[in-house]
């Protein structure tokens, strides 16, 4: 018989064990903000002894600290309060995009603590030398983060583009095509923070790459939510990224979707008019060309390279009712509804959420993208009143969601991050 099933993995040992049920209450303790070893216990199904013992490894290893007690109203000793470490473990965002770069330093609760954002025009400069600067407000931020006592795990690249194996493989908007992102920072960062204390020589910090789209859904669906939900956004919606470009990402119960290849969600440059505009990406009418920040400038009378500045002088304008302003947002607005209707067909999300400069912009977007949808979804469950139209939490962006991915990285296996901190 042909059997076809994946082949079984090795029967975990005893330290295998032990390893997944670190991760296992440090996960528990994190997802929950604050809580007690009995809770932890209760709810991750190990024993109160095991729990114990594990909790005393993770407050040696400085992934948790403890303090106080907690009175449950119930028979019995308090508990001793567990949250996860202010100091010690970090993860570092680096979002570059066409006119600005932002980095974000997040500790194990996933809680900015540090955010640097230098507005630079990227377009027609040097790979290398965007890389340069982008390491360069990286190693500020690092310098801030030790300050604080915090220990960065790792680096997370946001890129606009196709993003593969550490490559940006096509980023039109930038001009980028086949540039060894990961391997040109990790070396600047290095090289940086080597002059900036070369007694202390430290190691180099472990570099990682993705889309910006992807990373700030995940901190939409991370930190998205109302506090009462613990900060989390709905778990199957499609994002938008309103920026020089239009970035999108697609979030089915609370995963990503990648595509067979990692470059699922471009929905800026699926076609509206095939005798369109021409796109940076080489085709013509394409969604940017008609809804992207330049061609909403643009259409308002406003300068189209007039970046974040003309963005907040279309808003004010749109504001004051001004009919070009308000004229050029509702053109846009049905045509982000045609395709976007598409999308909400094919995928069946919860929710559509605009991030970016479509986030200010959402007053005057909303209601000629909500009309579409609501006349040509057939599922007929996006009727303009459904709030299932909504913009970005203020709480999540592409620097914090690649931030937090470093951080999930460690949640998953804090045992390997302690062996690495302590060579």
């Amino acid at each position: 018989m042909n059997n076809r099933r994946a082949p079984l993995q090795p029967k975990a040992d005893k330290a295998a064990v032990r390893r997944h049920n670190l991760s296992l209450v440090l996960r528990a303790v994190h997802d929950e903000g604050v809580t007690t070893r009995a809770a932890v216990a209760g709810r991750s199904g190990l024993t109160r002894a095991a729990v114990s013992s594990l909790v005393e490894q993770l407050l040696a290893s400085g992934f948790l600290s403890e303090s106080g007690k907690s009175f449950s109203g119930q028979a019995g000793r308090p508990g001793t309060v567990l949250k996860v470490a202010r100091t010690g473990c970090a993860g570092v965002g680096v979002e570059i995009n066409v006119d600005y770069v932002t980095v974000c330093v997040v500790d194990l609760s996933g809680t900015d603590r540090v955010r640097l954002t230098e507005h630079l025009d990227n377009r027609g400069v040097p790979p290398a030398d965007v890389l340069a600067r982008a390491a360069r407000i990286t190693a500020d931020a690092l310098e801030s983060a030790t300050a604080q006592e915090l220990r960065p795990a790792g680096a997370q690249l946001a890129l606009p583009g196709l993003v593969s194996g550490g490559t940006v493989r096509q980023a039109p908007n930038l001009g980028w095509s086949r540039v060894a992102a990961e391997g040109i920072f990790a070396q600047a960062l290095a090289g940086l923070r080597l002059r900036l204390a070369p007694e202390a020589a430290p190691p180099p910090l472990p570099v990682g790459s993705g889309n910006e789209a992807d990373a700030a859904a995940l901190a939409e669906l991370w930190f998205g939510g109302p506090a009462g939900d613990g900060g989390r956004g709905p778990r199957s919606f499609l994002y938008l990224s309103g920026e020089i470009g239009i970035g999108g990402a697609l979030v089915v119960d609370g995963e990503l979707l990648r595509g067979a290849h990692g470059f699922a969600g471009e929905i800026g440059h699926v076609v509206v008019d095939e005798d369109g505009p021409l796109c940076r990406c080489g085709a013509r009418g394409c969604l940017e060309q008609y809804a992207g920040q330049a061609a909403l400038l643009r259409a308002a009378g406003l300068a189209a390279d007039a970046g974040r500045p003309g963005v907040t002088e279309l808003e004010r304008r749109a504001r004051d009712g001004d009919a070009p302003a308000v004229a050029a947002l509702t053109g846009a607005g049905r045509t982000l509804g045609l395709v976007l209707s598409g999308a909400v067909n094919l995928f069946d999300p919860d929710a559509i959420v605009l991030g970016g400069t479509f986030r200010p912009l959402l007053q005057w977007l909303a209601p000629p993208i909500a009309e579409r949808l609501e006349r040509r979804v057939v599922s007929g469950l996006w009727s303009a009143d459904s709030g299932r139209l909504r913009a970005s939490s203020s709480a999540g962006d592409a620097a914090r969601g690649s931030a937090a991915l470093v951080v999930r990285d460690v949640l998953a296996d804090p045992l390997a991050y302690a062996e690495r901190a302590a060579r």
